[in-house]
């Protein structure tokens, strides 16, 4: 490549943060082994966004974080030309193992160089992206009690779930929501909403897995409505990424488009991990192959 290559990396999220001053010099080390030069950003994860508009021209981006900091990112990236190349620096990693991206540094690295791409789905709520899914209800609260947490205390994300989850559920709440698809319109009652980019698999052992990243469609659950002891466990399991398929959840389809509405004017959602406010009604689409990415070559 004729000029460096811009990595731009969240340094305060997962992995790279457990790395600390070793991180700079193990991505270095990566690249280097590989023979591409690169321009190295070590970043806030607010200012990732920034730094990839600014890059979007070029062929290639690489971004180093977790799924929500690749959101983040290709929400800049697929308004220019440049593919997104991954190093799996979150915590879960969950689209780079979709990918079959390698989840250490040597790995990735050698993988971009490969250089092969492929075109994904990304689907937006509200104009916000995201890659892989979006909550509201328990979960996004869950998320917030637990960094809050976790920041505070300095502990373990694991560590802090578990007051974090018990906190959520003393306030909880099932939110009565009207959906309006395709498929026609529909009133639920739950405690949390689930949106897949993509169809999102409920099968024992393929819970949380995608069988295309492709298909056009966004994957719609809901949570049972329950009493809060029995939603500990669910939140506990959903914290950990072991939700019970048969238990926990109950397929309301997949649809292109989705409309949301509720009785609340703006509500948490939670979007690859990272949450925000939003106002309702809350309406989900899907931008079909709009993001070109390094991936493993599809055999």
């Amino acid at each position: 490549m004729s000029e460096p290559v811009p990595v731009l990396i969240n340094a305060g999220g997962g992995t790279a943060a457990s790395k600390g001053d070793k991180l700079e010099a193990e991505v270095r080390a990566a690249f280097a082994d590989v023979e591409i030069d690169i321009d190295l950003l070590l970043l806030d994860g607010r200012d990732i966004q920034a730094a990839a508009a600014q890059y979007a021209h070029l062929p290639l981006v690489v971004v180093g974080g977790g799924d929500g900091t690749l959101g983040c990112a290709a929400g800049a990236l697929i308004k220019g030309k440049a593919a997104l190349g991954i190093l799996p620096l979150g915590t879960r990693n969950h689209l780079a193992r979709e990918l079959d991206v390698p989840l250490d540094l040597p790995g990735a690295a050698g993988l971009i160089a490969k250089g092969f791409r492929r075109r994904i789905d990304v689907a937006r709520v509200n104009g916000r992206l995201f890659v892989n899914n979006a909550s509201i209800g328990i979960y996004p609260e869950l998320v917030r009690g637990r960094d809050a947490r976790q920041k505070r205390l300095n502990l373990p994300k694991s560590l802090a779930a578990i007051p974090a989850a018990w906190a959520a559920l003393k306030r909880l709440r099932h939110h009565r929501l009207r959906l309006n698809s395709p498929q026609g319109e529909r009133e639920i009652v739950t405690p949390m909403l689930f949106v897949g980019n993509n169809h999102y698999a409920l099968e024992a052992g393929q819970l949380g897995k995608r069988s295309a990243l492709d298909d056009g469609l966004l994957s719609v659950f809901a949570v049972a409505a329950r009493r809060r002891r029995a939603l500990l466990g669910f939140a506990l399991r959903t914290l950990a990424g072991r939700a019970d398929p048969a238990e926990d959840f109950a397929a309301l389809g997949d649809v292109p488009e989705l409309t949301v509405t509720g009785r609340s004017h703006h509500i948490d959602v939670a979007l690859d991990g990272e949450v925000e406010e939003l106002r309702m009604p809350l309406k989900f689409t899907i931008d079909r192959r709009a993001l070109v990415v390094v991936a493993a070559e599809v055999r």
